[in-house]
């Protein structure tokens, strides 16, 4: 049965693909940085953290489903910006209330993580937050800083490192093309040496989107970005999981099934590595056989 409960009232709702069956829980309205140039989610809205009676009143409104709630996620787009007591105090709240629960998640931004300490995350991790998702995108200086992420790439590591350490489960997300053709390679390889850093549970890896709103989609338009095509987009895939070495033994869940993605790749690194670099280079040959292909297929209209 699936479980969704949203409150609409101020802005979207976003979730990962993988909190379909989950109740949605806003404990923030927007996101506290908001200024990454590539992305428009929570444009127009003012952030603001949600009082414990406006969180109490969904939980309560949820109750009804309580025998059929097993996974909660805390939106909206950073819920780690919370001081760490409220953040108990609600994963409390959440344990008492539905006696099912298996699984507490949240989006988390670099400098969100940053500002908890090693103890605050375990801490939370003990009272039920289970699994985070990191939007790290690149692991390159100079892209992090082209996009306005607010970290470097030391910076992004140790959040990454943090969770990890923290018992919780790491879902990161990386961003094709964020570079654009320009700084294609480096974005790649720096990005892959971060993820070898990190070792984190599940890695995503989206295909960039210009997105109306954006800052990064203004710099397309006026020709100060051009991004890969789609078989550049799955070459620099390529690069990205040939440098990705993770020891034997471990297991890192890998996915680029985004409706971003031109082409869906699954598996699990580094068990399916070479596999999945079979896959990715027939995928290029494939796609860059094409005569033509539309730009903007990658561009909101």
């Amino acid at each position: 049965m699936i479980i969704l409960y949203f409150d609409t009232a101020e802005g979207n709702v976003f979730r990962p693909p993988s909190e379909a069956e989950s109740f949605i829980l806003r404990v923030t309205i927007g996101c506290s940085h908001n200024r990454c140039t590539y992305c428009n989610m929570y444009r127009g809205v003012d952030f603001r953290v949600r009082n414990m009676d406006e969180i109490i009143s969904q939980i309560t409104a949820a109750k009804v489903y309580r025998e059929f709630i097993r996974r909660i996620f805390l939106a909206d787009g950073n819920a780690l910006v919370l001081p760490t007591p409220k953040l108990l105090e609600i994963l409390a709240i959440l344990k008492a209330t539905f006696p099912k629960l298996r699984r507490v998640s949240c989006y988390a931004g670099p400098n969100d993580i940053l500002r908890k300490t090693p103890e605050e995350l375990k801490l939370l991790y003990e009272a039920g937050l289970t699994l985070v998702y990191y939007g790290m995108e690149s692991g390159d200086d100079q892209v992090l800083s082209h996009v306005c992420k607010g970290v470097n790439a030391q910076q992004s590591i140790e959040a990454g490192r943090r969770v990890v350490a923290s018992g919780m489960k790491l879902s990161i997300m990386v961003i094709i093309g964020l570079a654009g053709k320009a700084g294609s390679k480096e974005h790649a390889q720096h990005t892959a040496e971060a993820i070898n850093a990190i070792r984190p549970t599940m890695l995503s890896a989206l295909t960039l989107m210009m997105y109306r709103g954006s800052e990064l989609r203004e710099q397309y338009e006026r020709g100060q970005f051009e991004i890969l095509s789609p078989a550049e987009s799955m070459g620099e895939l390529y690069q990205l999981l040939n440098a990705i070495k993770l020891p034997a033994g471990e297991h890192c869940i890998f996915r680029s099934n985004h409706i971003s993605n031109h082409i869906s790749l699954a598996g699990t690194l580094p068990r399916d590595k070479e596999r999945l670099l079979n896959d990715a280079k027939q995928a290029m040959a494939k796609l860059a056989t094409l005569k033509e292909w539309d730009v903007y297929n990658n561009v909101e209209r």
